[in-house]
């Protein structure tokens, strides 16, 4: 049986026993111990052997990729087109959740009463990110990318600093041709193929890590929740799959040559960890996989693309800002005109790339938004019930948008335009 048919029956069995779980226990003290001491280790532990191995998989495979596309000019192109595609599918995302939530209105349909009783439930936490808001700023995410210590970068898991210090490391192995630095590549070479193995190692843990991930959480919460928030619920995840299941097909037919259901099954392994860990850094090694694997993405390419995705690339996030500081406009009564709502979707897409690539990192992005626009930040707590579930969501289409990219990219360059399509087919 294949690995990502044993991750979609752990997802499956996960989310079955969970429901059930609340159904018929959930005031259950046995529920509470199964939850505690089984299914939250069980996920934890995976998700720690994923994230043990993000920074040295990052450093590695970033150095390589630069140092594989070697002349300059190559790299220039293909970061140029990284960038170029970040931008432009990132403001199609936005502008795909700002014109669902003006159409729905979702924040107009929750009584006054049950908002106040949904936030009392989740005030500490809400409180304590809005407290947190003033510590995220646009000049703080540009002045942190150049890391003063690289190593105090890599031990707080400040991935874009990480991945400066690896770009530069990269251009100047590049550049200086010699004996110690070919040594020091072959050595990077040997780290990125160790973290290769381990990340194999660790993947075969992935079913029983599925399930007992998406029991723990769906055991916690039932349905209740979601019927309270259906409408924001459903408005979310309308825009995701319209970008999901609309945008990107559209992307890899028109610029990637590649059939939507040959990426699809090429890219299921890493889709189904995405929406497990709603971590896109703890994600990125079967990503990586997947693409070069699954997709026929040249290497190099993959490298590059997928790494620097991780964090910056970040469509689902960005959606999901928008989608939410609207939402709690409408539910405190604060008119935004057009010019105000262009501002959002331009705040959206710069605060996807400063957000962090783990569960519910882009909260304190959206405290800071909406403190801008007189939108009450302790209104975040009315989405903290059901966050968990759109993280995972928003999650799959950020590591979604990453491979298309890399689909998209490594079609573009010279020598890919017949490997791509081939590998795909096999897969």
């Amino acid at each position: 049986m294949s690995l990502h048919t044993r991750m979609l029956i752990g997802f499956v069995a996960g989310t079955v026993l969970g429901l059930a779980a609340n159904l018929f226990a959930a005031d259950a003290g046995w529920l509470d111990l199964v939850v505690t001491y089984v299914a939250d280790p069980v996920g934890q532990l995976f998700l720690r052997l994923l994230f043990m191995l993000v920074i040295p998989l990052v450093f590695s495979a970033l150095v390589l990729g630069v140092v594989e596309i070697g002349d300059p000019r190559s790299l220039g192109r293909i970061g140029g087109k990284t960038l170029v595609w970040i931008l432009a599918v990132t403001t199609i995302a936005v502008v795909i959740g700002l014109l669902m939530v003006n159409l729905i209105r979702p924040g107009q349909g929750i009584p006054p009463e049950l908002g106040a009783e949904i936030m009392a439930g989740a005030g500490d936490r809400a409180s304590q990110i809005a407290a947190g808001r003033e510590a995220v700023s646009g000049l703080d995410v540009l002045l942190n990318i150049v890391p003063r210590n690289p190593v105090q970068a890599a031990a707080n898991g400040d991935l874009i600093a990480v991945m400066f210090f690896a770009l530069m490391f990269g251009i100047a192995a590049t550049v200086i041709r010699s004996e110690g630095t070919r040594s020091f590549v072959s050595a990077v070479q040997g780290i990125y193929d160790i973290c290769l193995k381990l990340i194999d190692w660790v993947i075969r843990l992935a079913p029983w890590a599925v399930a007992a991930l998406l029991f723990a959480i769906t055991a916690k919460l039932g349905f209740d929740v979601l019927v309270q928030l259906a409408r924001f619920v459903g408005t979310v995840l309308a825009a995701l799959a319209i970008h999901f299941f609309v945008v990107f097909p559209i992307l890899l037919r028109v610029f990637g040559g590649m059939s939507p259901v040959a990426f699809f099954r090429g890219a299921q392994p890493a889709l189904l960890t995405a929406f497990s860990t709603s971590s896109s850094s703890a994600t990125l090694p079967t990503t990586l996989a997947c693409s070069v694997q699954g997709l026929g993405v040249p290497p190099r390419v993959a490298r590059f693309v997928c790494t620097l995705g991780a964090t910056a690339n970040m469509n689902g996030t960005a959606l999901f800002e928008g989608v939410t500081v609207l939402f709690l406009a409408q539910f405190f009564g604060v008119e935004l005109n057009l010019i105000q709502q262009a501002m959002i979707l331009v705040l959206c897409m710069l605060g996807s790339i400063g957000a962090a690539g783990v569960p519910g990192g882009s909260l304190p992005v959206i405290a800071m938004i909406l403190a801008m626009f007189g939108i009450p930040p302790e209104g975040i707590g009315l989405i903290l019930g059901v966050d968990r579930l759109l993280d995972m969501c928003r999650t799959v289409v950020n590591v979604g948008g990453d491979m298309v990219g890399s689909v998209v990219i490594g079609r573009s360059e010279e020598g890919v335009r017949e490997a791509a399509p081939e590998a795909a087919a096999a897969g």
